[in-house]
Order: C-alpha cells, then sequence, then structure tokens
C-alpha cells in the first residue's frame, strides 16, 4: 500500500480554502469523524493549553489518516522532542507557538524535514511511513518532506520585527499569528485599541506572505470575521473551538427554554 499523501498540503496547492477548528477538550477520536461529517476539512488540536497527551494524539493521527481528515497540532514547544515524536506518530501538520526570530524558525524547518531540507531523526517503518519501508530510501524521504506542513506562529513584538526573515524562509509554509498572547505584549489586551492593533499586524503578515508565496491561517470567531479574511486571502481558517461553540450552542437552549 503506498504512503498516503497529506490532503491539506495538496488542497492549499490547488488553492483551496480550508475551514477547520480548535480542539481544546474532547479527547475522543470520534469527534474527528463527526467533524469531517460536518462539512470541515481539518481540526486542529492544541497540545499548549489544553490536556490532550502524545497517547491521545497518536490515536487521533491514525484515525485521521485513514479518514483523510487531517489534524494539525500546536506542541506545548516547538523543539526538536515534540517535532519529532508528533511527526513520528504520523502528525503531517505542524503549528508551531512562539517562532520569535529566523533562528528558531530555522531550527523547526531544521527538526521537522530529512537532509536535505532539514536533520529530521530518523526513524523506522511506522504511522508515518503508514508502516511501508520502501527499498528506494531516498525517494521515501523525499515524499515525506513533501508531506510535512508547518505554521509558524507570531505571537510578540520581536517576531514581527524579523517578519521578512521568518516568513520567507524555505521549509515554512504558512503563517499565522497569536492574537491574545500579542496584544499582551503589546500592551493592548483589554483595551478599546485591542482589534485595531492585531488587524494591523494580520494585515502585515498577510502582506508578508502574498510577498514571500506563503499561505496564512487565521483564527477567527464569527462567519464574519471568516469570510472578511478570505476575501483578504487567508487560505487556512479555524472557526471558534469545540468548547466555544459546544458552550454557545447549549446556552442559547438554556436561554429559551429557561
Amino acid at each position: 500500500m503506498p504512503m498516503k499523501q497529506n490532503p491539506m498540503k495538496q488542497a492549499l496547492g490547488e488553492g483551496r480554502v480550508q475551514i477547520g477548528t480548535w480542539i481544546n477538550m474532547i479527547r475522543n477520536p470520534a469527534v474527528l469523524p463527526l467533524l469531517k461529517s460536518a462539512g470541515l476539512d481539518y481540526a486542529r488540536v492544541d497540545m499548549e493549553h489544553s490536556s490532550p497527551s502524545i497517547e491521545t494524539v497518536a490515536d487521533m493521527a491514525v484515525l485521521a489518516r485513514a479518514l483523510d481528515f487531517p489534524i494539525t497540532v500546536r506542541p506545548p514547544d516547538g523543539n526538536r522532542e515534540w517535532i519529532t515524536r508528533l511527526l513520528d506518530i504520523g502528525i503531517w501538520n505542524l503549528h508551531i507557538p512562539q517562532v520569535d526570530n529566523s533562528e528558531i524558525a530555522a531550527e523547526v524547518v531544521r527538526a521537522a524535514r530529512y537532509a536535505p531540507e532539514g536533520l529530521r531523526g530518523m526513524s523506522g517503518a511506522g504511522p508515518h511511513t503508514d508502516y511501508e519501508s520502501g527499498a528506494d530510501i531516498r525517494s521515501q524521504l523525499a515524499f515525506l518532506n513533501q508531506q510535512v506542513h508547518i505554521t509558524v506562529m507570531f505571537e510578540s513584538k520581536e517576531a514581527f520585527e524579523h517578519i521578512d526573515e521568518i516568513v520567507s524562509m524555505p521549509g515554512i509554509d504558512a503563517v499565522t499569528l497569536g492574537p491574545s498572547d500579542l496584544a499582551q505584549e503589546l500592551g493592548v489586551i483589554g483595551t478599546p485599541s485591542q482589534a485595531k492593533v492585531i488587524d494591523e499586524h494580520r494585515e502585515r503578515l498577510i502582506e508578508a506572505a502574498r510577498k514571500h508565496r506563503k499561505d496564512v491561517a487565521m483564527l477567527v470567531q464569527t462567519l464574519d470575521e471568516a469570510e472578511r479574511w478570505i476575501q483578504a486571502g487567508v487560505k487556512i481558517i479555524a472557526y471558534s473551538s469545540d468548547v466555544a461553540v459546544l458552550k454557545a450552542g447549549f446556552a442559547a437552549a438554556a436561554k429559551r427554554l429557561k
């Protein structure tokens, strides 16, 4: 059986917008076929601010590959240990936090891609190869490099000071920002100017991505926001989260029925 291709990377290469959501609470892998049946293109699993263990994510990764419904994972840290483990359990898409400069970005690429693009740790047949062990190791490694998709997060003033160096780096596929962390560092969180300042930084990121032919991912809380940023050229939309959608749905029902 041939190794599987990353559906998200293939879709983005064809210019198709990808719509997904954050998984912050639900640890049952059955949420993936549910989200696929709802019409989403992918799910993003958070390990930085949420509770899923590597075992939970490994179960999700196997099911995601079987369903051709890709998951993206944000690890607690963008270091070699987390990147290696996530890729080797079958994750295609990484969402790396706190990439503040080109040195950090380069280390992410180095850890995530095999030579000559990086120096990813070598592993035998496993979920990441769909248990295939090809005779032509060079072709296999080149294929695996092509399936990896890396999004890096701009969450600090420093990151925006190095915006062109980070966005232009080979091996980085997409960029996004962490709106709350960035607002906190810029001193605007909770102020009337927060939305305006963060939108200005979003626009800077979109402009840099367009210049260097990279994709942009954006977290949105409303459909109006999603439509606005899609029109601006954003290709990866993370609409809300399992927590927010569940709370809003049940809150609306409770308010009406009580």
